[in-house]
């Protein structure tokens, strides 16, 4: 089969946000980048922090959604924190550390605050109490900073996860086909324990999506199979790291591992899926007329249609100082240099725009991950 230049640049622009909590703030300036190059999603999907930023910017007009964002990011890297100026390099850790322990003592305001008394110290009681820490203020702050009405009225497509806690299955909720987004949705995605409490929805109790899988890229793929996509994978943990010297260190690696590790998976099993599909395709294409025509070839060729997809993976790669704690370092200097490391991610990538929206080669999926590129 002749290779063939396939131009996708009207594909539809997909965000897909994964959970890392104090970590989002990069996607944030990921779509900063986005926005002020005229790439404006048709479909927006999150986990956890991930799909609290994809709400703000579907429940926004697009003139608006930077700076609402920008209001959210702000308002929970306001508590107490340490900012000493002129701080060596070694002392970076232990600021990133004592700033963590400042969120885990006083929460992030508009996001979560702790419980008082302390829930160890309470009688048994309802599911929305088991947790250490209260999820009102995210109530407040999505309500504040969030168009419903908007999401559910709009033209962008919003798919947030969260996982089912008596089924342990996986749930997407999304403002299509009859359904509707608020904020006990986007509330539900980020519900993880035992940090913040289960979320209930329809008579049944939500916990944060990322217990089951860290990223919607799968879902994604396996919900549309015609329009050409034009994906951004923005991933908060780097698969790749060095070893690691220290017990921080360590715990640090494993995060990374195990976020990562799904983002790898639900990216290898669709790809590895589309592989087949152009098989059976090529092979159809040899069939003599008379088998080509039987009822299983045209299921077959029926089957093995399929969307031309670009997966563009922009990936926050942490700091020397950032250790485990990272997704609960809500200071706000850390924030501005998350949103920052975002934004030139994106922008990097968009310096590589021809490349990335108009691939050539078969019709195949092509991922990027900012420096490399992998066809399938």
């Amino acid at each position: 089969m002749a290779a063939k230049v396939r131009n996708v640049s009207s594909a539809k622009r997909v965000l897909v946000f994964q959970g890392g909590g104090a970590l989002g703030a990069y996607q944030a300036g990921v779509f900063e980048a986005l926005s002020e190059a005229g790439l404006e999603p048709g479909w927006l999907a999150g986990i956890s922090i991930g799909a609290v930023n994809a709400a703000i910017i579907a429940g926004n007009p697009p003139k608006e959604r930077v700076a609402r964002l920008n209001d959210f990011w702000r308002q929970v890297s306001a508590g107490p924190q340490f900012a000493p100026p002129h701080l060596p390099p070694g002392a970076l850790p232990w600021v990133a550390q004592l700033n963590a322990a400042s969120a885990m003592i006083f929460g992030a305001p508009g996001f979560f605050r702790p419980r008082m008394p302390p829930p160890q110290f309470a009688a048994p009681g309802p599911p929305s109490g088991v947790s250490y820490y209260d999820s009102a203020p995210l109530r407040e702050t999505l309500e504040r900073l969030v168009d419903f009405d908007r999401i559910n009225a709009g033209p962008i497509r919003l798919s947030v996860g969260a996982v089912n806690i008596e089924t342990g299955n996986f749930t997407y909720f999304e403002n299509r086909n009859g359904g509707r987004i608020g904020p006990e949705h986007i509330m539900a995605s980020g519900a993880l324990p035992p940090g913040l409490p289960p979320v209930e929805i329809d008579g049944a109790w939500y916990w944060d999506g990322g217990l089951v899988s860290n990223t919607p890229l799968e879902f994604v793929l396996q919900g549309e199979s015609r329009e050409d996509l034009a994906i951004f994978q923005v991933d908060l943990f780097p698969a790749r790291g060095p070893l690691p010297t220290t017990v921080a260190e360590a715990a640090d690696r494993e995060m990374d591992i195990r976020y990562s590790s799904r983002t790898r998976l639900n990216t290898n099993q669709p790809l590895e899926i589309r592989r087949f599909k152009r098989m059976a395709r090529e092979l159809i294409e040899q069939l003599p007329p008379e088998l080509a025509e039987t009822p299983a070839a045209r299921r077959l060729a029926e089957a093995s249609v399929e969307n031309s997809v670009n997966i563009i993976q922009l990936i926050y790669r942490g700091k020397p100082h950032e250790n485990g704690h990272r997704d609960y370092e809500f200071s706000r200097a850390t924030m501005v240099q998350h949103w920052a490391a975002g934004r030139e991610a994106a922008e990097a990538a968009l310096a590589r725009k021809g490349a990335i929206l108009n691939p050539q080669g078969e019709d195949v999926a092509h991922v990027f991950d900012g420096r490399e590129e992998t066809t399938a």
